[in-house]
């Protein structure tokens, strides 16, 4: 897993969102934004980080930040989650990996002694430049907001 870091650009990207929209890196020019990955759409932890982003959305929005969902779900399960929870917010449906493989946030993963390849639940937070300012790694679902906008 060859992860973005703190200081890296990010490279130019596009997916489709849970409409169908063609989303790019390049639509949040000149905007902070939070890209946050989680493994599965509709999951318990993943209802749950997302649904603490969305009640904090405009805490996160009066401090300038735009905010990308990103699974490799399809566009009608990422559209069923963010219809189900009212997301405020884009979901990536990146099927192909593309931004996955962008952020390099696909890897080997264990669980209850099995050990597979997925993706890790982590947050970037890209200044108005598209430079990475904030790495998360250890998500806590139940309190992501709050991670995100801690100095």
């Amino acid at each position: 897993m060859n992860t973005l870091k703190i200081g890296d650009a990010v490279p130019e990207f596009s997916a489709k969102d849970q409409d169908g929209n063609t989303i790019h890196l390049s639509d949040y020019k000149g905007k902070k934004l939070i890209v946050f990955f989680y493994p599965k759409a509709s999951t318990p932890g993943c209802t749950v980080e997302a649904c603490n982003l969305r009640d904090n959305y405009a805490e996160l929005q009066l401090q300038g930040y735009e905010l990308l969902g990103v699974s490799a779900d399809s566009e009608k399960r990422q559209s069923n989650f963010r219809n189900k929870y009212k997301f405020p917010f884009p979901l990536l449906a990146d099927e192909d990996h593309t931004v996955i493989n962008t952020f390099g946030v696909w890897g080997t993963k264990k669980f209850m002694g099995k050990v597979y390849d997925g993706i890790h639940r982590m947050t970037f937070v890209i200044d108005e430049n598209g430079i990475i300012s904030k790495v998360i790694e250890k998500v806590k679902t139940k309190d992501h907001a709050n991670q995100i906008l801690e100095n």
